[in-house]
């Protein structure tokens, strides 16, 4: 009579995370099978800070909302990873595309490639038309698709623009759960040179196992309605004021 197949305790956990707990052993390493998927995740983690956004069929995407392109100061990948102080600011071409169009707007919204061409494919142009859906007495700008981006370039972006607000919806660091995961950060009037302090982040909108789409844009256009009430966003921009309902937003490192 042969021996009955062990029971993992962590069978039942699995089903509520993404996280990669009670993975075993073989001796002293993983199994093989753990092993692999790990490998996996690593390559995908890579292939995402990596891989370049389609301007062309992220603009497409966007339709009929206009979208225009700029680029910051980075001239390559591995220059954007090296210093990330130059992926906060425009190029000058860039900067003097948007001083041409400086405005009355409310709202400047950027979808910067960050940390995950993947999140920006997939999700940035739905969650951008979910956000301008939701908020429909706000002037808000064209769409600006920006290339070799950190968070602090949607700044730079919404001065040029003339708008009261800006909203940087960039590919977050992936880990080796997710890599698609998009991050969402409001800053009140923005200004080169603003700290983090001042920005709201909405963090891990992806689907499936995120925050999803729809979720999200509710969460963002209260932000937007309350920094509009109190002129501020950051640490003066309370979450625990957030109706029941919402989901609580999440803090995140900048991409």
């Amino acid at each position: 009579m042969s021996d009955p197949e062990p029971v993992d305790p962590f069978a039942r956990l699995r089903q509520f995370t993404s996280a990669r707990i009670g993975l075993g052993r073989s001796g002293d390493a993983l199994p093989t099978r753990e092993l692999l998927e790990f490998q996996l995740a690593a390559s995908r983690a890579r292939d995402a800070v990596h891989a370049a956004v389609d301007v062309d069929a992220l603009r497409g995407a966007l339709a009929p909302l206009p979208g225009i392109d700029v680029r910051s100061r980075v001239a390559n990948r591995a220059q954007y990873l090296a210093r990330p102080d130059l992926g906060r600011l425009l190029d000058a071409q860039s900067a003097a595309k948007l001083d041409a169009m400086r405005g009355d707007f409310d709202l400047a919204i950027v979808i910067g490639d960050g940390l995950s061409a993947f999140a920006v494919m997939q999700h940035a142009a739905a969650l951008a038309k979910a956000l301008v859906a939701a908020v429909p007495g706000l002037r808000v700008a064209p769409i600006v698709i920006a290339t070799q981006a950190r968070v602090a370039l949607g700044d730079d972006v919404a001065q040029r623009l003339g708008a009261r607000m800006g909203l940087m919806l960039v590919g977050e660091r992936p880990g080796l759960s997710a890599a698609d995961s998009l991050g969402a950060y409001l800053t009140f009037a923005p200004e080169i040179g603003r700290h983090d302090s001042a920005r709201n982040c909405v963090s891990n909108i992806r689907e499936p196992g995120g925050l999803p789409i729809a979720a999200a844009a509710r969460v963002i256009a209260w932000l937007i309605g309350e920094a509009r009430r109190i002129g501020a966003t950051g640490v003066n921009l309370k979450v625990e004021t957030m109706p029941q309902g919402l989901p609580r937003p999440s803090l995140d490192a900048e991409s």
